[in-house]
């Protein structure tokens, strides 16, 4: 048995759904609410659901029979400001999780973040040394907790303590795919514009405020989210790698190809209106992220990634213009 923490959530019910297709049994542990995400995991035969006050004592008791902990809980939100809650979320219970894991031999596989990249000025590559790690600079909470454990992480192997069998932080970029659709404004761009294409309508993106940079040509390394669940698959299924890796796709794309993208799988043609980046954020806008794949591709990684256009167009027929979203 296999447990997820923020099994319910975006990327959390996306492994959740295809290891389940692979034959494993599946516990879920998240905080639910009121916005829906349980439809994430509906139509799953799930081995048990935890609330997260309850999982180290319920860790305690089924180690015998777990495998793997993946561990994809967190508050995601690069907007949150309570600082304190972002680190007893984030961190701190990342730390209990790692304690847990240690206690119970079992592998450790863990959501980073591109975020811990800050502005991209220092690059992106997925160094874990003390030394990679220091020069990172997060422009906001989410990506500094994120940090924060991955440096523990890297403290932890330099001090030659106690590890878990198998443990593995992953640094996602920009993910987009089914099952986001609760996640308001933290949504990706192709599930914010879709409603909006699909109904002939403009969709909206941000000027430029970067003169490198035209209006529409801010670019992110953009990956679908079945692309992170085969990476988390193959590192199930390889017990001997641990490290920190990036996932992504290692090219970077515009925002113009995004839209041309969703309008493609739409039959339409593009529509697009520019407004000015808000003051709030733009001191603190990413204009390029890429992420370094080879760390990932050395360690045997060999699957090619699904293209922005491939992505978008599976997101769309599949999920966004059909009666049930759901995965």
């Amino acid at each position: 048995m296999i447990l997820i923490t923020g099994g319910a959530g975006f990327i959390g019910s996306n492994v959740a759904v295809h290891l389940a297709a692979q034959g494993e049994r599946i516990a879920v542990c998240d905080r639910f609410g009121n916005d829906g995400k349980w439809r994430n995991i509906s139509k799953l035969n799930l081995a048990d659901i935890i609330a997260p006050e309850e999982i180290l004592s319920w860790i305690g008791q089924h180690k015998t029979s777990l495998t793997a902990i993946v561990h994809m809980g967190a508050i995601s939100s690069t907007t949150e400001t309570d600082v304190d809650l972002i680190l007893r979320e984030n961190y701190r219970a990342s730390r209990k999780l790692w304690d847990a894991c240690i206690a119970a031999n079992l592998p450790f596989i863990y959501a980073s973040s591109a975020a811990t990249y800050g502005d991209g000025t220092a690059g992106f590559n997925d160094d874990n040394s003390l030394e990679a790690l220091a020069k990172s600079k997060p422009l906001n909470p989410y990506g500094w907790s994120k940090l924060l454990f991955d440096r523990f992480v890297a403290d932890q192997c330099q001090q030659k303590r106690m590890t878990p069998p198998q443990f593995a932080g992953l640094r996602f970029f920009n993910v987009y795919g089914p099952n986001e659709y609760h996640k308001g404004s933290m949504k990706s761009v192709v599930a914010h514009m879709f409603p909006h294409a699909s109904a002939g309508e403009p969709v909206t993106l941000f000027r430029s405020h970067n003169p490198a940079y035209p209006d529409g040509g801010q670019k992110r390394d953009f990956i679908y989210v079945r692309d992170c669940c085969e990476v988390v698959s193959w590192l199930i299924r390889s017990p001997k790698i641990s490290g920190l890796f990036n996932v992504g796709t290692g090219q970077a794309r515009t925002f113009l190809d995004l839209v041309n993208a969703l309008f493609a799988a739409l039959n339409r043609k593009p529509n697009i209106n520019f407004i000015d980046t808000p003051e709030n954020i733009r001191d603190k806008y990413q204009y390029f992220t890429q992420a370094d794949m080879n760390r990932l591709r050395a360690a045997g990684y060999n699957k090619p990634f699904t293209s922005l256009e491939d992505g978008v167009a599976a997101y769309v027929h599949d999920h966004l213009s059909t009666p049930d979203p759901y995965r």
